[in-house]
């Protein structure tokens, strides 16, 4: 196991980390994500099929390969969290908080006593009890476990304040689809009234010394992000790929 984050120690340096969505159970796909320069992986166990057990291998491949694995977990249960840390993931994004209470509840489902609630067994986490004590071990992983909360609807704006005086959140992330629909926008995160509520959560945050992170679809979509105070980009890539695959058969159709 790697008790360092290296996304969090870009972040507190100031840099801006981008990463990507993984959807499939590949290993390979992390793999080809990691060689290619990309500073983490997301694998989203919300929109995609990746189990706790598929997971595992996937988690390797980044260890193996020098960058974190990150997981979006669209179950707000501890139990299925609780899973995904035990393999060692550095990170746990949780899609749809609402409310400080779901913001304190995703806190303390991640973190080790006296902060959290988070179950402690001798898994591969603590490396199977055989190297370093647990009582060791505890503050170290509490300290590379990433809180993420995503703030996805127009209806949470009046709790952002409380939801971001929560103590120990690592990261605010704004998914700008989900706004966008819950808006009256579906398919326009572009929309100007979008981006104007986006602006305002940035403002918020920042004056807070909260991390922000976004999604972005292409480079000059993650250029636009880091412009506007975001500090971690997201792109998918399963989008990549299409994007690649489409314009290849488009410049080939032009020959």
């Amino acid at each position: 196991m790697n008790y360092t984050n290296t996304v969090m120690e870009k972040l507190s340096a100031g840099k801006t980390v981008l990463g990507t969505f993984i959807q499939p159970s590949s290993p390979e796909w992390v793999e080809i994500i990691a060689l290619a320069g990309f500073d983490f992986v997301l694998l989203d166990a919300e929109h995609g099929p990746i189990s706790p057990e598929s997971a595992y291998p996937m988690i390797l491949a980044a260890e193996a390969n020098g960058i974190p694995a990150l997981a979006r977990i669209g179950q707000k249960d501890k139990q299925v969290v609780l899973k995904f840390l035990d393999l060692g993931i550095s990170g746990v994004m949780f899609p749809q908080i609402n409310s400080a209470e779901e913001a304190e509840d995703a806190v303390a489902s991640t973190k080790y006593a006296p902060r959290g609630t988070r179950g402690l067994a001798g898994s591969r986490a603590f490396e199977y009890g055989l190297n370093k004590p647990a009582a060791e071990l505890v503050p170290m992983i509490n300290d590379r476990t990433m809180t993420i909360v995503q703030f996805e609807h127009i209806d949470t704006l009046p709790a952002l304040d409380a939801i971001l005086d929560v103590p120990d959140m690592d990261m605010l992330f704004v998914g700008p689809n989900d706004l966008a629909q819950s808006m009256g926008f579906a398919g326009q995160p572009l929309h100007p009234d979008v981006t104007a509520v986006g602006d305002q959560v940035i403002a918020r945050a920042k004056a807070r010394g909260i991390k922000l992170g976004t999604v972005a679809p292409d480079a000059a979509g993650a250029s636009v992000a880091a412009d506007r105070g975001f500090d971690m980009i997201v792109a998918s890539a399963t989008v990549l790929l299409a994007q690649s695959a489409r314009r290849m058969i488009d410049e080939f159709g032009k020959r």
